[in-house]
């Protein structure tokens, strides 16, 4: 059993807590020389190191030349890169879904198919904008040296002067609904939910596993990973998952630093074998846990429906995977898949670990912040607290939904080995936008030594 860290124990990190007070003002500011890339003159740095509250550690830069006065400001994240790649589509149908913030970081790719529009990844810096101002953006572009263009090159200054002339049709309309792609494969962009917790109807959200390509693009590792080091030496006997814990080193999900990760196999009462990965930082204290299935992907997806009706429910045990989704309709609250990673609990664990991550963790926070508009706060306001009246059992008779397309999800049956009358278990056919997250329609079982030759 792992002790309690003793509370008075501090973080040892270079990232401080944002903070406008007049004493922190210039703590934790690097200031060094550098070259002007305007006047190609020296110019002055400010580099600031800080942890913005609900999201991430983050590296603040401002340029200044005192020769040209070129100034130039820019922020990026200094946080590990995200385990999976994101994806965002989403439909554009009304002004409304134009204000959506949006955050590109430096590896996404942003595209409109209607219009051919494309932002390749690496092209630009990370910003924070809206959907609306992203079009802006390109239009102020295009037309900044239109009138250059016009001695240079007449006829491609026909083309952007038509193009800019369609992005203005397409923001207002005239063009019809349109889609929005935003892939990112570091996974640190971001598309805005109005109406989360709820469901969004116009958009999809995939997390998928980076190819070998992508990896090297972020400068990652493509060499063997722990977990397929240790199932190799599993399979040669060295290693026996069933009865023994299994250590290793691993970065801490907090602040980074190296950290001890226990790792065991166990099996569930009619279900199968996972792995449960358990890790805790001496350096701050954080305790983290993951499970994995221990075997592959299902033939068929599975949704759980369980209808609460006492407050036992609440301690059924719940192993969730990272594909599967959690919905309780009756109160619109909906968590999308790869939301709070694998995990072994129970419907009450989720439902805390669910409003932790709503009213702590969450980035661009609907509870606080004082650019979010009062309907978006009290809405999820009243969402948190409906989650804390049922995690406390003051409010029963909802659905609990859980779907998992890759069938590696579990809900415990109380009445095992008979059916249980609150719960209906429905195995599907998975679709192939489901199978294309996964990574399942690019993979070839059969004669694929012959296609190789």
């Amino acid at each position: 059993m792992v002790e309690q860290k003793d509370s008075t124990t501090k973080s040892r990190t270079i990232f401080n807590d944002l903070d406008a007070s007049e004493e922190n003002f210039d703590s934790g500011i690097t200031e060094v020389d550098s070259v002007c890339m305007s006047c190609f003159k020296n110019g002055r740095t400010k580099l600031m190191l800080t942890r913005i509250p609900f999201y991430r550690d983050v590296v603040i830069s401002s340029f200044a030349c005192d020769h040209c006065h070129y100034v130039n400001n820019g922020i990026e994240s200094a946080n590990r890169i995200q385990a999976n790649g994101v994806r965002y589509k989403l439909i554009v149908s009304d002004p409304k879904d134009l204000n959506r913030e949006l955050v590109k970081s430096d590896f996404a790719l942003f595209k409109i198919p209607l219009v051919n529009f494309e932002i390749p990844e690496g092209t630009q810096k990370g910003y924070l904008t809206t959907i609306e101002g992203i079009i802006d953006r390109v239009i102020t572009n295009l037309e900044a040296d239109i009138e250059l263009r016009k001695e240079i090159d007449p006829d491609s200054c026909v083309k952007i002067a038509d193009f800019v002339q369609k992005m203005r049709d397409l923001k207002d309309f005239k063009l019809g609904n349109f889609e929005v792609i935003l892939d990112d494969p570091s996974g640190d962009s971001f598309i805005e939910n109005p109406i989360a917790p709820a469901k969004d109807p116009k958009m999809s959200v995939n997390f998928y596993k980076r190819t070998v390509e992508q990896n090297e693009m972020l400068g990652l590792n493509n060499d063997e990973n722990i977990e397929d080091q240790i199932v190799e030496k599993t399979e040669k006997g060295e290693v026996d998952l069933r009865n023994e814990v299994v250590q290793f080193h691993n970065n801490c999900p907090n602040c980074n630093a190296i950290c001890e990760t226990n790792m065991k196999l166990t099996d569930i009462p009619y279900f199968k074998s996972v792995i449960i990965m358990c890790t805790v930082c001496d350096n701050c204290g954080i305790k983290s846990s993951e499970v994995k299935s221990g075997s592959g992907i299902e033939e068929k997806g599975v949704r759980y429906v369980l209808k609460l009706t006492d407050r036992s429910d609440l301690d059924r045990d719940v192993l969730k995977s990272d594909e599967a989704s959690f919905e309780i309709p009756e109160i619109e609250f909906f968590m999308g898949p790869g939301t709070l990673g694998g995990k072994f609990t129970t419907i009450e664990g989720i439902l805390k670990d669910a409003r932790e991550q709503l009213s702590e963790k969450c980035p661009f926070a609907f509870t606080g912040g004082d650019s979010e508009s009062k309907d978006k706060a009290g809405r999820m306001k009243e969402c948190l607290d409906k989650l804390e009246m049922i995690q406390n059992g003051h409010l029963l008779n909802v659905t609990v939904i859980i779907d998992d397309a890759s069938g590696n999800s579990y809900l415990q049956n109380i009445y095992a080995p008979d059916e249980d009358p609150n719960m209906k278990i429905e195995h599907y056919e998975r679709s192939y936008e489901q199978n294309e997250t996964l990574g399942l329609n690019d993979i070839n079982t059969e004669n694929y030594q012959d296609q190789a030759q």
